[in-house]
């Protein structure tokens, strides 16, 4: 006689009270037995679930997103790079200059405000602004970053968010032949800051950036951050004439990873979830 799971109710309630893994691939002998399981089992998750609240409220205070920002902010600070603030709202002209064009694959994930606007959906377009205003500084080299929401019309997955928070570092005016090292060294930094211990650096290739370095998590190799460097063909329509390192990570991913989830809405803006926890009891 062959086993039974649980059944698609039930599997999404058990993973919506962050039920564990092993619990999540029991088998049952009987449709009986695996009710009777499940009665019981959400009644403990439940419990649990009120408990981390009760700990979140009284102790916690603030979720691990914001704590990862603080932190990687500090650290940042005392490598000697300023934060930046950018605005949410950029223009078509910028996404142009991205060579993000009705052809390209990310044109139709954009959430658009009107004919010319649009929420942003990457820090990339707003940074190349700043580079190109610090250059004229004269001195270098130049470090920056900035921390805020972007957004994109994403499939319903375990692993995308519409609205997510990205890290973006930049370091402008290093000598051409540093520039890989640097970027190797500032992606440790962050992964490292963050918890993270299974990561590594691949090559791939982006649909915006062309050849990058990202750095990927697990088995499954999940990235969670992807890096480029200057002179790069986008610089043009910028004015970039320095040599650059950037890094671009997502922090909703990075927590995800460090806590061992597998749902990175758990861990975003959200009202169904307050970091992590499951508020409809």
């Amino acid at each position: 006689m062959s086993k039974i799971s649980w059944t698609d109710i039930q599997s999404k309630r058990l993973k919506e009270l962050n039920a564990d893994p092993k619990t999540m691939s029991t088998l049952f002998d009987t449709n009986e037995q695996r009710n009777h399981s499940y009665q019981t089992l959400e009644r403990k998750l439940v419990k649990l679930e009120k408990s981390r609240l009760n700990e979140f409220l009284t102790n916690q205070l603030q979720p691990k997103i914001y704590k990862l920002e603080c932190r990687l902010t500090k650290i940042l600070n005392q490598q000697g790079f300023s934060r930046v603030t950018n605005p949410t709202i950029i223009s078509k002209t910028q996404l142009a200059r991205m060579t993000i064009d009705r052809q390209h694959p990310l044109f139709d994930k954009v959430f658009w405000i009107n004919a010319r606007q649009c929420l942003r959906p990457m820090l990339a377009p707003n940074l190349y602004r700043v580079m190109y205003e610090l250059a004229r500084l004269g001195k270098k080299p130049i470090r920056f970053f900035e921390i805020g929401p972007c957004f994109r019309k994403e499939s319903d997955t375990s692993q995308h968010n519409n609205e997510f928070t990205m890290l973006n570092l930049v370091e402008m005016g290093l000598p051409r032949e540093n520039r890989h090292q640097r970027l190797m060294e500032l992606g440790q930094l962050i992964a490292d800051a963050a918890g993270l211990k299974d990561y590594a650096f691949e090559k791939k290739s982006s649909a915006v950036y062309g050849d990058t370095i990202d750095i990927v998590c697990g088995d499954d190799k999940l990235e969670i951050a992807s890096g480029a460097m200057g002179p790069h063909p986008l610089d043009h329509a910028w004015r970039i004439i320095d040599t650059w390192v950037g890094l671009g990570f997502g922090l909703e991913r990075m927590v995800m990873i460090a806590e061992g989830s597998e749902s990175i809405g758990k861990w975003g803006k959200s009202l169904a979830y307050l970091d992590g926890i499951r508020l409809n009891f």
